[in-house]
């Protein structure tokens, strides 16, 4: 199973889109994928399940108080995850009120639960992506701790550069302490516009630092906001259009 968290401390860097189009391409694919949304905005729940999504319950909240209250459901994390529309494609959804229970996870140390849980459907599913808070919070550290790839997306704005750096050492730190078989699979630069002068240069400096920007680059197109309008990722949405072409080379490009 390859499990792949999609973070930044930043908001509005696409981190609910990357994970959930790649997610989609790989369930197109074939691959039995899983979508675990740890963000309380539910923006990857939104897009895989619509307008109703909120109604789709058991979601990751409850998971995570079921660990509090050390009642286990026999089903084990099966039972909190939920077909879509799409097939070879389940989400754990998201729960607007996650932020209620953060204090008593970490007081009680439940940093490992979701690492645990992802262990015992390691047959189940081929694939995972974990969308994250823009934060670094307990459920991005969890989402850490239970991965083993992190992909980062990047919008190209000078504050997305220098917050960059401070991303990288959290997730160097949770390397060190949790996780010895984190790697960062790459950054993703989203948005881009290559004919502007300022996305090209901080992706250049970028490459000066060494740092790891994958080559594929996800371009600014309204297309998205309409894929997301209509909850359908964009490889059911608008399979021929570059928007979405660009997602199929990113996700042949981590294939590799």
């Amino acid at each position: 199973m390859i499990r792949r968290v999609v973070f930044n401390q930043k908001g509005g860097v696409g981190k609910s889109s990357i994970a959930i189009n790649l997610a989609a391409i790989s369930a197109a694919r074939g691959k039995r994928t899983l979508v675990i949304d740890l963000d309380p905005q539910c923006n990857s729940s939104h897009y895989l399940l619509g307008e109703d999504y909120q109604e789709v319950t058991p979601d990751i909240r409850d998971f995570f108080e079921q660990t509090l209250t050390f009642q286990l459901k026999p089903e084990g994390p099966q039972y909190f995850i939920h077909q879509t529309p799409y097939e070879n494609l389940s989400v754990m959804p998201a729960n607007a009120e996650l932020g209620d229970l953060q204090s008593k996870l970490e007081s009680k140390h439940k940093i490992y639960k979701l690492r645990d849980a992802l262990d015992k459907l390691a047959d189940d599913y081929d694939v995972v992506y974990i969308d994250t808070p823009p934060a670094f919070n307990f459920y991005t550290l969890s989402a850490l701790v239970a991965s083993d790839r992190c992909l980062i997306p990047f919008d190209c704005d000078e504050f997305a550069r220098q917050a960059l750096y401070s991303l990288l050492a959290n997730v160097h730190e949770t390397r060190e302490d949790h996780n010895d078989k984190l790697e960062v699979e790459g950054i993703v630069v989203n948005q881009f516009q290559p004919r502007a002068s300022l996305p090209k240069r901080i992706v250049g400096e970028l490459l000066d630092d060494d740092l790891p920007v994958l080559e594929t680059k996800i371009s600014a197109s309204v297309k998205m906001r309409e894929s997301h309008d209509d909850t359908c990722p964009l490889i059911h949405f608008a399979p021929k259009h570059k928007l979405t072409q660009e997602f199929v080379t990113l996700f042949e490009e981590l294939a590799h």
